[in-house]
């Protein structure tokens, strides 16, 4: 029960928290902030004024409002319009994600400006063409070190690869289990195997981890929107008898703790609903059955509040026949390295809820999570 209010109360906290500054359709607005959703154009409009290194989430405004004098501001500094090229001046001028920065200053605006700035309807904004699309949607620029979703890398449009370590639902230091697969048309087919290193790392609360063997798995989205996917999974080969053993010693038999071993096959399915939360360049909420065990949350890449940049998944997993329920929280931030890695990158701890060896509720593994960033945002 305590560990089912700690999640509930994370969510109203979350979700109470979440407020997007986006713009009113309406007149042209001459003075505004680009909202950073375009890593490609924010980056060329920083290489054209040799800024180095650029920063896909830099502060930058643009004044229209003196057709004589037309500037941008980026990260404070002030740059005439007439200083880029014409193709970069059009994309900033038509840019459509624009928060407005023209409006009235009153006595009262230091009580009511935060909640003007609240525009609730569009809390969550609308995700991105490729990510609503049955054959595009396992394109994803970030491989991350432990769970959330595979590394995609198209071959040609709705042809290519994708490669994952953990589960997608799995915390860290949890699993060793590893895949790679081939996609077309919204069909996938791979296999699966087993890092034992990772599971070997971690010496106390040891008790709750997955165990993968080698096998087969083929998988499907439905072709009506990247909403619903459904796959399949098959060990073909398995633990022996001796190891399983071995692998089950790790659990505490007077607490009934005991890890999950994949053996047989599996049919699973999850159910999501893409969307951005905070301008995030990639994110989904789901409901998935994965390996019998019930997952439910949210994850989402380059989410953006008060100048910071981070990555942000929280997964729920309140049933299973074999492990204890567990709750995975795991927050990573960008900006933290130089040239190249000031956007590649982003490092935070990663952290997994759970009942511990003495029998309350805590923490059973943490450790630092990292997420490299390959390509241009989609």
């Amino acid at each position: 029960m305590r560990s089912k209010n700690f999640i509930f109360l994370f969510l109203i906290i979350f979700g109470f928290t979440v407020n997007l500054l986006a713009q009113e359709d309406g007149e042209r607005i001459l003075y505004y902030q680009m909202e950073p959703l375009d890593d490609s154009l924010f980056i060329k409009i920083q290489d054209e004024m040799f800024i180095d290194p650029p920063d896909p989430k830099a502060e930058i405004i643009v004044d229209l409002r003196d057709p004589n004098n037309q500037t941008l501001t980026i990260k404070s500094t002030l740059y005439p319009l007439l200083a880029f090229t014409p193709e970069t001046r059009a994309k900033i001028v038509a840019y459509p994600f624009k928060i407005d920065l023209q409006t009235n200053i009153t006595y009262s605006s230091v009580f009511t400006s935060v909640v003007n700035k609240m525009k609730f309807k569009k809390i969550l904004a609308p995700p991105t063409k490729t990510q609503i699309s049955s054959s595009l949607q396992y394109i994803n620029p970030y491989l991350e070190l432990f769970g959330g979703e595979r590394f995609g890398i198209p071959l040609k449009k709705d042809i290519g690869l994708s490669f994952g370590l953990g589960t997608p639902y799995s915390g860290p230091l949890e699993t060793g289990f590893i895949e790679a697969n081939f996609h077309l048309l919204g069909f996938r087919v791979g296999a699966f195997s087993n890092i034992d290193a990772f599971t070997t790392f971690r010496e106390v609360n040891n008790f709750n981890n997955l165990y993968a063997a080698q096998g087969i798995q083929v998988g499907y989205v439905i072709p009506f929107g990247n909403f619903f996917e459904f796959s399949y999974q098959k060990v073909t080969k398995e633990f022996s008898p001796e190891k399983i053993n071995k692998l089950r010693e790790n659990g505490i038999p007077e607490l009934n703790y005991y890890p999950k071993i994949m053996q047989g096959s599996y049919v699973n399915w999850e159910f999501r609903y893409p969307v951005r939360v905070f301008g995030a360049t990639r994110g989904k909420f789901f409901v998935a059955k994965y390996l019998n065990e019930w997952h439910f949350g949210y994850t989402g890449r380059e989410l953006s509040l008060a100048g910071s940049t981070f990555d942000l998944r929280i997964d729920a997993m309140p049933s299973s026949p074999d492990r204890n329920p567990q709750y995975v929280l795991d927050i990573t931030v960008q900006k933290i390295l130089e040239s190249f890695g000031f956007s590649a990158f982003s490092l935070g701890p990663a952290a997994i809820f759970s009942r511990t060896s003495s029998g309350g509720f805590g923490i059973i593994s943490v450790f630092l999570n990292m997420r490299i960033k390959v390509g241009t945002s989609l």
